[in-house]
């Protein structure tokens, strides 16, 4: 029986700006996944897509079409809420290690799929992979009874769940098509509606060390994700969040657990806890744990304070296989053979300016903590920690943040990076607001 369709039909339809139907989509979707859909046509349409666009209704339609090249997962016999948190990624964004066990302290149940870093941003499995024995590939069936015991679950992809993503990210990656906004939705949502969730907060991060440079192009991804959302019958809320200085006062792998572990035992940095507090919030009125935020906040402030949500959190390292002791004891977690304190200047003084989240990002590169292919090991123990912040005072001898080394020629580059990532000025700077638009 002939196909419905030529993928080259589609193809040249795209190119002259028209637009795809759904049966067409479909069809794109299901041959990229069976191999149907060659790979130089599937980035012929690709590249099309990335100058031509996406209506709404297209984007909508890819996502579903996405979603459904694989398992679907069902959740509904599991009792409670089920909501997860997405973020587009930025250094020093640890977030997801605080909100997914502070949620479930709080009722909420959260099946978190994650990915892993690449390049100058730092993956949530990374981190989690700093824990010695954690296991982040797990199956579906361990991947639901973790979420039904606990409370939560931090897992990778399996091959089952959007196989058409895996195929077209690759894709993507080496056809310069990565920078499309229709194209990044339909990747985001179709992984986080297969997971089986009943709603969905988006943090989408926007300046020097984000994927996306502009406010403009993030509030335009943020809306196209939430319409998408809207359309597959799941709310979606999406955080606007600056991203110009790493979050935190960490970057790296083992730096960023224990700034974690640290958040859950009530010694975070504000940025870190004002961002984090906010999106838990969010999910906890999407998912009815909360009246409004204001309930949300006094919840989250006693799950910190009486000590649930670290519990969570060492719930979860035995559900997965990690060493529950990192919690008390972070000599257990992979650790750097020296430490370099970077020091201001002789003549540095006033306040700090500025502090380049994507040259930060550079320096955990240089030191080995980041991948420039998906491939690529990471160095656990590498990283940055006590890192100053925008605003902050400075003097001849001021310490700018501690490099966590295993080899000397990568912490000198580090250094020099972190060195040219820090401005100062004579006055105090005013700051940018960290949390910015919400849509809904």
């Amino acid at each position: 029986m002939p196909p419905a369709f030529f993928p080259q039909d589609i193809i040249i339809k795209k190119r002259d700006g028209g637009a795809l139907t759904k049966d067409e989509i479909e069809f794109f979707a299901r041959g990229v996944t069976d191999g149907k859909f060659a790979d130089y046509q599937a980035t012929a349409l690709l590249m099309a897509i990335f100058w031509r666009g996406m209506t709404p209704q297209e984007t909508a339609w890819l996502t579903d079409a996405m979603m459904r090249s694989g398992d679907v997962i069902d959740l509904h016999d599991i009792p409670g809420a089920k909501v997860d948190k997405h973020s587009t990624g930025g250094v020093g964004d640890k977030v997801s290690l605080i909100l997914a066990p502070l949620a479930a302290a709080c009722g909420l149940k959260v099946p978190m799929m994650s990915g892993r870093g690449l390049g100058h941003t730092g993956g949530t499995l990374d981190k989690l992979e700093a824990i010695p024995g954690f296991k982040v590939m797990l199956s579906i069936p361990e991947f639901r009874a973790i979420l039904q015991k606990v409370g939560f679950a931090m897992i990778g992809q399996t091959p089952q769940v959007v196989p058409a993503d895996r195929k077209l990210y690759s894709l993507r990656d080496v056809t310069g098509t990565v920078e499309c906004i229709p194209l990044i939705c339909a990747s985001i949502m179709s992984k986080k509606l297969a997971e089986g969730i009943d709603s969905l907060v988006l943090d989408v991060k926007f300046g020097k060390g984000a994927f996306m440079k502009r406010k403009e192009d993030a509030l335009i991804l943020a809306r196209a994700m939430v319409a998408v959302g809207k359309a597959g019958g799941k709310p979606v809320w999406a955080q606007l969040t600056a991203m110009n200085q790493p979050l935190g006062r960490t970057a790296g792998h083992t730096t960023e657990v224990i700034e974690s572990i640290e958040c859950l035992k009530g010694r975070g940095p504000a940025d870190l806890m004002e961002v984090t507090y906010v999106l838990t919030g969010h999910m906890l009125v999407l998912g009815g744990a909360a009246r409004d935020m204001v309930d949300a906040r006094r919840k989250m402030a006693a799950a910190i304070a009486d000590g649930s949500a670290l519990e969570k959190f060492r719930q979860m390292c035995v559900a997965q296989g990690g060493d529950p002791r990192v919690v008390d004891d972070y000599t257990i977690l992979p650790t750097a053979k020296q430490l370099l304190e970077v020091k201001a200047s002789a003549d540095a003084r006033g306040f700090v300016s500025e502090v380049d989240a994507l040259k930060c990002g550079h320096a955990i590169m240089a030191l080995g903590g980041g991948r420039a292919a998906v491939t690529d090991k990471v160095d656990h123990a590498v990283g940055i920690a006590d890192l100053i912040k925008i605003g902050e005072p400075v003097s001849p001898g001021t310490r700018l943040c501690t490099l966590h080394i295993n080899d000397d020629a990568k912490g000198a580059r580090a250094e020099a990076l972190i060195r040219d990532a820090i401005k100062f000025t004579p006055t105090a700077p005013v700051p940018e607001p960290l949390i910015q638009d919400l849509i809904q």
